[in-house]
């Protein structure tokens, strides 16, 4: 037990990491471009840019920089369209059901770090049945400053009772390690989620990598003693 580190919490981000959003951000773009007489985009090109939000979308389904005419009508287009498919193909990554179901068993909370807001992300989780039993969710509302700054990765240390030193955060983009190492937890690399080509996981130092959410509960097991506290925050109610 000496070589392992005590573990009093796991926060994941959200899309790429938790869940598989991909799907309903595609068929949200596609309609765009439809509407404006363009054909479909080809599904990995939508998939490896959606972890970086509305903005980086509207720029690859219109080549369109932030400061471009039509820009920001796009972008709420966009947005407003997602709105409307918010949770239809979206589902949890493949092994993650099974994943919460033994940190829920283990008594370890666990929560959500995310720069999706919160309009998006509440009723996303609600309907996956996760509100009931994630014990935090961060969004961009409830901070000044967005992940890599580790001000969001307190936050939900705070609400979860726990030490940053001793909680492990799982993300599938660069700015999820480097804000979890900013805020000096451990970090694990999701290469399943939208890894982007020119970014490779492999140069983000994270401490631990998985391909699969299967590989996830050993690699926890393996690394981390369970560092249960005296004192447990109810379940958010989300």
């Amino acid at each position: 037990m000496s070589n392992k580190h005590p573990l009093e919490a796991v926060l994941f981000d959200l899309d790429g990491t938790l869940i598989d959003t991909a799907p309903d951000f595609a068929n949200a773009v596609n309609k765009l471009r439809q509407r404006h007489q363009r054909s479909d985009i080809a599904y990995p090109l939508i998939r490896q840019t959606v972890s970086h939000g509305a903005r980086a979308l509207v720029t690859l389904a219109f080549d369109l920089k932030e400061d471009d005419d039509g820009f920001d009508e796009l972008r709420i287009e966009l947005l407003d369209l997602y709105s409307q498919h918010l949770c239809v193909d979206t589902c949890l990554f493949p092994g993650m059901a099974e994943l919460l179901d033994w940190l829920d068993q283990q008594q370890i909370p666990w929560g959500i770090v995310t720069n999706k807001p919160r309009q998006y992300a509440e009723p996303i989780i609600a309907a996956l049945g996760l509100n009931q039993r994630c014990q935090s969710l961060v969004c961009p509302d409830d901070v000044r400053n967005t992940k890599p700054d580790p001000e969001p990765m307190f936050l939900a240390c705070q609400q979860l009772n726990c030490a940053a030193d001793n909680t492990l955060y799982l993300g599938d983009h660069r700015r999820d390690i480097d804000a979890g190492k900013n805020a000096n937890m451990k970090t694990l690399a999701t290469n399943y989620g939208y890894i982007e080509p020119d970014d490779p996981s492999s140069g983000w130092n994270a401490d631990f990598y998985v391909n699969h959410g299967d590989e996830i509960k050993a690699v926890i097991n393996a690394n981390f003693f369970l560092a249960f506290k005296t004192y447990r925050k109810p379940h958010a109610q989300l």
